[in-house]
């Protein structure tokens, strides 16, 4: 079986989110992962019944590097993010999964 959540997303972005709207998490997901596999993966883990899940993809950049011995080109993996809302009066501790 797959793993469709990699880890909780914890930037200050996501934590002002969290902040105004207390039924909102965000989560590194697998690439190949769906809307339905994340809300399944997320019952399955955390017991709470989600509401809505959004889901949105990056594409890898490219990057190079100068060094003594010439150049070096290579890129970032692509990664996908999910937010995910919760019912009313759930909450997700994240790190006490930790």
């Amino acid at each position: 079986m797959k793993s469709v959540l990699i880890r909780p997303l914890i930037t200050e972005k996501m934590t002002g989110i969290s902040e105004k709207q207390p039924t909102k998490f965000g989560f590194v997901v697998s690439v190949n992962a769906n809307k339905i596999e994340i809300a399944k993966a997320l019952k399955e883990k955390f017991n709470v019944d989600v509401v809505s899940v959004n889901t949105m993809t990056y594409k890898g950049k490219t990057k190079t590097q100068f060094t003594r011995k010439g150049r070096f080109s290579g890129k970032t993996p692509k990664f996908k993010k999910a937010i995910v809302t919760l019912k009313e009066g759930q909450t997700i501790d994240i790190f006490s999964q930790a």
